[in-house]
């Protein structure tokens, strides 16, 4: 097993050994803080023995310090110049695997099949795209529970609730699958080369759906209902061709007041309205995507994040990967 958990200088030292630089376009900024790393596998509870996929792994900094807990390590990474540098970090250490795959695509059930049951998943995502490869990673089913290092800004989006300023669309996709909470904040000195944002660690424990209509109907509506936050969801859902007054009766009809925003409401007043409204409406289609009642061009990119996104997409995690993904490594 590699010993010793990566400085500024053997960063430097491993990017200039393979070619590599820090890419001001892909936003690659790699940990150098030995302290902020294994904060990160002590607030994630990782166990001696225990199998932890790490999605981007980059140079192998959280690498370490998860087999320094005594993790068995799945790391998996899509750029290929890092897949070679962390080979090298990590050499013939047999506690850990790297893959190189695009982990908006994996299939988590078969990668993880090797590791103990069931894996948590610790990393440092990429932020541009950090909520599409949540929510795909929440849908396996693959996971126990996940620590995940994100943008500030969406971090605070997925464990939002009503009454919260970033409380949005995303944040009640999230609530459908999992229990979010912001655990730790991480400084800017944390990273070289400093990035310009605020990061945060991110907890997630996957639940399971426990209401009579189908998750992605109730998504369906929240994306419509989100697309236009600021109007009242009787004009903000009739943008799908429904007439207001009909919204206005499925609001009464679920205990809510007809007069509400989408802001207002969370993921149990959702799943109530979805009970008295066709998620699909007329103007509503059936697309490779799945159901959408948004227009075109907004079906695929998240109105509020602005990450790729599923839109109301019946596994809501379809997106591909962005060339630009900013990730701290």
């Amino acid at each position: 097993m590699a010993t010793g958990l990566l400085t500024p200088r053997r960063v430097r030292e491993l990017l200039t050994t393979h070619g590599l630089a820090p890419s001001k376009r892909l936003g690659q900024n790699f940990v150098v803080d030995a302290n902020v790393v294994r904060k990160v596998v002590r607030d994630a509870g990782v166990a001696v023995g225990e199998g932890v996929v790490e999605i981007g792994p980059g140079l192998g900094s959280l690498t370490l310090a998860l087999r320094e807990a005594g993790a068995t390590v799945l790391a998996v990474e899509v750029d290929a110049g890092m897949v070679r540098a962390l080979g090298d970090v990590v050499g013939g250490d047999p506690g850990v695997t790297v893959v190189h795959a695009d982990a908006l695509h994996a299939d988590w059930p078969a990668l993880t099949a090797g590791l103990p049951p069931p894996p948590a998943l610790v990393a440092n995502l990429p932020y541009n795209v950090a909520t599409p490869i949540v929510l795909h990673a929440l849908e396996s089913d693959a996971f126990g529970r996940l620590l995940v290092m994100v943008q500030r800004e969406v971090g605070e989006r997925w464990a939002a609730g009503p009454g919260s300023a970033r409380y949005g669309a995303v944040s009640v996709k999230v609530a459908a699958l999992a229990a979010a909470a912001v655990v730790a904040a991480v400084p800017r000195g944390a990273f070289w080369p400093v990035p310009n944002v605020d990061s945060v660690t991110v907890g997630l424990v996957p639940r399971p759906w426990p209401y009579d209509v189908a998750r992605r109907h109730v998504v369906a509506l929240v994306d419509a209902g989100f697309a236009q936050r600021r109007k009242r969801l009787r004009n903000a859902l009739g943008a799908g061709g429904r007439a207001p007054a009909a919204v206005e009766a499925a609001l009464a009809a679920a205990g809510l007041d007809p007069g509400a925003r989408a802001e207002e409401l969370d993921l149990a007043d959702w799943v109530a309205l979805a009970r008295h409204l066709d998620p699909r409406g007329p103007s509503c289609t059936l697309d490779p995507f799945g159901v959408s009642c948004l227009p075109p061009t907004m079906r695929y990119r998240d109105p509020e994040t602005k990450e790729r996104s599923c839109g109301t997409s019946t596994s809501m995690s379809t997106a591909r990967a962005s060339p630009s993904a900013s990730r701290p490594r």
